[in-house]
C-alpha cells in the first residue's frame, strides 16, 4: 500500500484576525497515511510550543485557550524544526483551515507552497446528520475526549483521532478528506 506523509496544524492566538493578532501556541502532527484507505497509521513527528505575542491577548481568546501572558513570556518557536516538520509534509490540514492558515504563513513562509486541506468544510458533516461542524461538537458526537478543548496539541490529536473514525459506511474520513480535496491538489496546488 502507497503511504503519504501530511501535517496537521493547530493554532492558539491572540485574536480573529491574522492581520493584527498573533499565535500563542503552535501544534504540528506529521502523520504518516494509508492512500487507498485513509487510515492514519502513524505520528511521525509532533512539535508543541508557546510563543510571546508581540500585541495583547484579547480577553476572548484568553476565554478559549486559557494562555495569560505571564505563561508566554521568554517562550519562542523552533522555526527550524517546524519549518522542516511543513516542509516534509505532502499538504497541511487543520479543522477551519481559513483560520490558521492565515496565522501560520505569516511566520513560515514553507507553509505557502503547501496545499492545505480542511477537516471542518472538506467533509460533509452536515449531510452525516451532524448539527455542526464545530471541532469539539465532533468530537463530542464521536465520543472523543481531550484534556484540554482548545489547546492546541490536544485538539490536533483529537482531531486525527476524528479523521481516523469511520462513517456509517465504513469510509473513513481523512479518504472522503483526500477524495474531496484530492483533484485540487493536484491540479492547482491550493487547498482551503
Amino acid at each position: 500500500m502507497e503511504v503519504g506523509l501530511a501535517c496537521f496544524v493547530d493554532v492558539e492566538t491572540t485574536g480573529l484576525s491574522a492581520k493584527t493578532e498573533e499565535i500563542v501556541e503552535l501544534a504540528v502532527c506529521l502523520f504518516e497515511f494509508q492512500r487507498e484507505s485513509g487510515e492514519i497509521t502513524r505520528v511521525v513527528d509532533r512539535y508543541t510550543g508557546l510563543r510571546e505575542p508581540g500585541v495583547p491577548i484579547s480577553a476572548g481568546a484568553a476565554r478559549v485557550h486559557g494562555l495569560r501572558i505571564s505563561e508566554l513570556r521568554g517562550k519562542c518557536l523552533d522555526h527550524a524544526r517546524i519549518e522542516v516538520m511543513l516542509h516534509t509534509g505532502e499538504f497541511i490540514v487543520a479543522h477551519n483551515a481559513r483560520f490558521d492558515r492565515g496565522f501560520v504563513e505569516k511566520l513560515f513562509s514553507v507553509s505557502k507552497q503547501k496545499p492545505w486541506l480542511c477537516s471542518m468544510s472538506g467533509i460533509d458533516w452536515y449531510g452525516r446528520g451532524f448539527p455542526s461542524r464545530g471541532l469539539q461538537n465532533l468530537l463530542r458526537a464521536h465520543g472523543i475526549t481531550t484534556a484540554r478543548a482548545h489547546r492546541a496539541e490536544d485538539d490536533v490529536l483529537a482531531t486525527l483521532s476524528l479523521l481516523s473514525k469511520c462513517d456509517a459506511l465504513g469510509k473513513r474520513y481523512l479518504l472522503e478528506l483526500l477524495e474531496k480535496c484530492g483533484q485540487r491538489i493536484v491540479n492547482d496546488g491550493q487547498t482551503a
